[in-house]
């Protein structure tokens, strides 16, 4: 086996144990980082619902009063007015969505999923339980989701949902009197549910994964070359030169012209080594010859 191949083997086999564990560190992290931005993602969207939600408990709310009384507004509601405003975010992008699951909700399209019904039946088992992540697939694609728990902390939300008797009129008249009630002070009766695709940013890792990867192809594929080339012009045929001449003067021939000395470094002090060899050894002949 020459130096040549023996030399390429080890590069090799360093370059393929510095692929695998590049590879598996620099997808570990970019795959980190994509759960994080889904998640950052998420919590956003949540914020955004819980700032909705205070903006009409307190502006929007306290300029209806009189008109409540005549007729019901939806949009007074909380839960109804951030739904309703995160839906107009999800008419652009609809994989995003925010949803007030609801076991017993008074507008039927809160009412929970089968999975979002989990989700509650969850929170209402572990009463210190304050947010679920989790991770789903759904007909566009893995999406992550974040829930949190709807408890019923303030007795104001109790006379419209404890029985149809003590509910307002009007919101009878317009939901009707079967569902929404039987609610309790402390009762976990929902969860807000936030769902965020995870499709595009592990896509974008996806990609630089392999930008990144072939990149470091490409450098070892460079490097790979251009350290054989040096290591043909700076050792292997001085190397070959030196074996051919040392050969020839083994059979006594000593016409072959000296080695280049030229240069300081071990090939060269090697070179002139040789070369000193020579000539002590045809001086030596000669003497014995005479």
């Amino acid at each position: 086996m020459g130096l040549r191949l023996k030399f390429n083997l080890v590069l090799l086999v360093v370059f393929v144990l510095g692929l695998g564990v590049t590879a598996y560190v620099s997808w570990g992290l970019l795959e980190r980082n994509a759960r994080d931005e889904v998640v950052r993602n998420a919590n956003l969207m949540m914020e955004a619902a819980l700032a909705i939600r205070a903006y009409t408990v307190d502006q929007v709310r306290p300029q209806l009063d009189l008109q409540l009384m005549r007729v019901f507004l939806p949009q007074s509601v909380p839960a109804y007015a951030a739904t309703e405003t995160l839906g107009q975010l999800k008419k652009k992008y609809p994989d995003y969505s925010y949803k007030e699951a609801t076991l017993n909700p008074t507008n039927p399209r809160n009412r929970a999923a089968d999975w979002e019904a989990d989700l509650v039946s969850e929170f209402k088992n572990r009463s210190g339980l304050t947010e679920m992540i989790g991770e789903r697939d759904t007909p566009t694609g893995r999406s992550l989701y974040i829930a949190r728990p709807i408890k019923i902390t303030n007795p104001a939300c109790l006379p419209c949902h404890t029985t149809p008797e003590t509910a307002p009129a009007t919101m009878i008249k317009y939901y009707g009197p079967a569902n929404g009630f039987g609610w309790k002070l402390n009762d976990i009766i929902g969860a807000q549910v936030v769902s965020v695709p995870m499709t595009v940013p592990f896509r974008n890792a996806e990609r630089a994964f392999l930008a990144f990867m072939s990149s470091l192809a490409t450098v070892f594929a460079l490097v790979f070359v251009v350290l054989n080339v040096m290591l043909s012009r700076m050792i292997v045929q001085p190397i070959s030169r030196m074996s051919r001449a040392a050969d020839q003067v083994s059979t006594g021939n000593f016409d072959i012209p000296e080695l280049a000395e030229s240069g300081k470094d071990e090939i060269a002090v090697l070179g002139r080594a040789f070369n000193r060899m020579r000539r002590s050894l045809q001086k030596a002949l000669q003497m014995i010859d005479g």
